[in-house]
C-alpha cells in the first residue's frame, strides 16, 4: 500500500519579514530608523531624560542612567545625575497600623464628633464640654441579652412608648417582675421625653383606682404585685421628667387625716392608715443623670428621700452636681445688719473650692447622706471627679472637724466608683481634656488611700474602680 501523504498544517514562521514590512511607506519615508543601533537610542532616552529633568511629569520614561566618577564627569562634561524622586511616606492610623490604600476618609466619617449630624450633648464632649457620659447598671439588675428577643421587644416597646401606654395601659402591671422593671429602663433611656411618674405607676401599680373601677377591673395589691421588685433603674429620667420629691411622693404616699376613734382596750391593735407602699422591698436605685443636660436635682430632696429608705443597699449618682443645699445661691450676696459688709448667702461660693479649699457644706451633705444610707454597700459616682475631694476632706465648724465617716455611717461600703465616663477620642482630643482626665484619676487614687488608711485594721476592704491613661493619653500629656 502505498503511505498516506499529510501536510502540516503549521509551520516554523520564517526568520526574516515579509517583503510587504520592508516596502511600507513608513519605512520608505524615514530609512534612518532602522539604521541606528540599540545604544544608540537608549543614548537618546537618557539624553532625553536629562533635559525633561527639571519639568519631568507623570508620563516621562525613567531611565536607569549609570554613574560615573566625579572627575571623569568633569572632563567629558557629563551633566550630573538627577537625584532619584522621594518615595511617599506611608500613611498610618492613630495607632500606627498601615491605612488602606487610597485617599484618606473625611474627619466627618471618621468622627462622629466632627460630623454636622452628630448629636449635640456628643459634639458637646468632645469639645471640652459637658455632655452625656456613660452609665453602669446597677450589680444583679435584670439585662436581657443584646439581640435577643426580649431585647428587642422591649426596644420597640420603649420606643413606641406613646402608644404602648395608651393601648396597653390595662396589662402593662401584669407583666413579670423582671420585665417590668427591664422596661423601665428601657423607656428612661430610649424614649427621648424620659420616663415620667404617671409611666412609674402605671407599669408598677396599673391605672387609677377610678378608671379600674370604672371598668370592674379588680384593684392590685402592691405587697405582693412587687414584692419582688427590688431595683428601679431611672438613669436619664431622674432629674429631666420624674423628680426626686415625685418619687418620694409615688415611693410613700402622703397619710391622709382621718379622725381617730377611741379604742375599747389599750391591747388592741392600731388600724393600719394611708396607702401601701408601692414598692415595700426597694434595695436598689439609680438616679443617674448627664451632667449639663439636667440641673433640676435637688440634695435637699434627696436627702428628705434617704431618710426614708434606710433598707437601701445601692444607689448610682452619677453625673450629680457638688453637694450643696443651695445651689442657685452660688453667686449671691446678702447685705449683714451688723456690721453692714456684703456676705456671701449659700455655704458655698465661687472661690470655695479653687482658691480657698473649703469643701464644709459638700461635707455635711454627705454627712446627712451617710447617716440616713447607713446600709449603703454599692456606691456609684461617676462623672462628679469635680468633687472627689470632698470624699478625703476635713473642714473645721462649730469646734468640731467634720469629714465623710467610711468606718462608721458608710463602713459597709465595699464598692465605690470613681470613673469619669468619658470617651474622648484620641484623633480630636486636646491636652486640656486629658488633663482634665488625668487630675480625675489622681483625685480618685487620693480618695481610695484615704479610706483604706482610715480602715486600716478596723472595716471591710473596700474595691474603688477608676480610670486608667493609656499609653496614647500619656504620650499626649507629656507632649508640651
Amino acid at each position: 500500500m502505498p503511505k498516506k501523504r499529510h501536510q502540516s498544517k503549521y509551520s516554523k514562521p520564517p526568520s526574516v519579514a515579509p517583503p510587504i514590512l520592508s516596502t511600507s511607506s513608513s519605512s520608505r519615508a524615514h530609512p534612518e530608523q532602522h539604521e541606528r543601533s540599540v545604544n544608540q537610542l537608549l543614548a537618546d532616552l537618557r539624553r532625553h531624560g536629562i533635559r525633561n529633568n527639571g519639568n519631568n511629569n507623570n508620563n516621562s520614561f525613567a531611565v536607569n542612567t549609570p554613574t560615573v566618577p566625579p572627575s571623569i564627569r568633569q572632563i567629558l562634561q557629563i551633566p550630573e545625575t538627577p537625584a532619584p524622586a522621594p518615595r511617599r511616606p506611608q500613611r498610618r492610623d492613630a495607632n500606627g497600623r498601615r491605612a488602606p490604600p487610597g485617599p484618606p476618609p473625611p474627619r466627618s466619617w471618621v468622627s462622629l464628633a466632627q460630623s454636622c449630624h452628630a448629636p449635640a450633648d456628643l459634639a458637646a464632649a468632645a469639645a471640652g464640654g459637658a455632655g452625656r457620659i456613660q452609665h453602669w447598671p446597677l450589680p444583679g439588675a435584670y439585662i436581657p441579652g443584646a439581640g435577643s428577643l426580649i431585647d428587642q421587644v422591649l426596644r420597640r416597646m420603649a420606643l413606641d412608648w406613646e402608644q404602648q401606654r395608651r393601648w396597653n395601659r390595662f396589662y402593662l402591671y401584669t407583666l413579670p417582675s423582671r420585665l417590668r422593671t427591664a422596661l423601665l429602663g428601657y423607656v428612661s433611656e430610649y424614649h427621648e421625653p424620659g420616663l415620667s411618674a404617671g409611666d412609674l405607676r402605671l407599669v408598677l401599680g396599673g391605672p387609677a383606682d377610678e378608671e379600674l373601677a370604672r371598668y370592674g377591673v379588680e384593684q392590685p395589691d402592691l405587697a405582693s404585685l412587687n414584692g419582688d421588685v427590688f431595683c428601679l433603674d431611672l438613669a436619664g429620667s431622674a432629674g429631666k421628667s420624674v423628680t426626686v420629691r415625685e418619687l418620694g411622693e409615688l415611693l410613700f404616699p402622703p397619710k391622709a387625716v382621718a379622725e381617730v376613734d377611741l379604742q375599747d382596750s389599750w391591747d388592741t391593735s392600731e388600724p393600719v392608715s394611708g396607702p401601701a407602699k408601692l414598692l415595700p422591698n426597694l434595695t436598689q436605685l439609680s438616679l443617674a443623670i448627664d451632667p449639663g443636660t439636667t440641673s433640676s436635682v435637688s440634695w435637699k430632696q434627696l436627702l428628705a428621700l434617704a431618710g426614708k429608705l434606710p433598707t437601701l443597699t445601692h444607689l448610682n449618682l452619677s453625673g450629680w452636681p457638688e453637694p450643696s443645699l443651695t445651689p442657685n445661691a452660688k453667686f449671691a450676696k446678702v447685705a449683714s445688719p451688723l456690721t453692714g459688709r456684703s456676705i456671701q448667702y449659700g455655704g458655698t461660693g465661687p472661690y470655695s473650692h479653687t482658691l480657698d479649699s473649703d469643701w464644709s457644706e459638700a461635707i455635711q451633705v454627705l454627712n446627712r447622706l451617710s447617716k440616713s444610707l447607713y446600709s449603703l454597700e454599692y456606691l456609684d459616682l461617676t462623672g462628679c471627679g469635680d468633687w472627689f475631694p470632698a470624699l478625703m476632706k476635713e473642714s473645721d465648724g462649730d469646734f468640731t472637724i467634720d469629714f465623710v465617716d467610711w468606718v462608721g455611717n458608710w463602713g459597709k461600703i465595699t464598692m465605690l466608683r470613681l470613673r469619669s465616663g468619658y470617651a474622648l477620642p484620641e484623633t480630636h482630643a486636646t491636652r486640656g481634656q486629658y488633663q482634665r482626665i488625668a487630675d480625675w484619676i489622681e483625685a480618685a487614687t487620693a480618695v481610695e488611700k484615704h479610706i483604706r488608711t482610715q480602715r486600716y485594721g478596723k472595716g471591710r476592704w473596700m474595691t474603688v474602680e477608676k480610670d486608667t491613661l493609656s499609653e496614647y493619653e500619656k504620650a499626649a500629656l507629656e507632649f508640651d
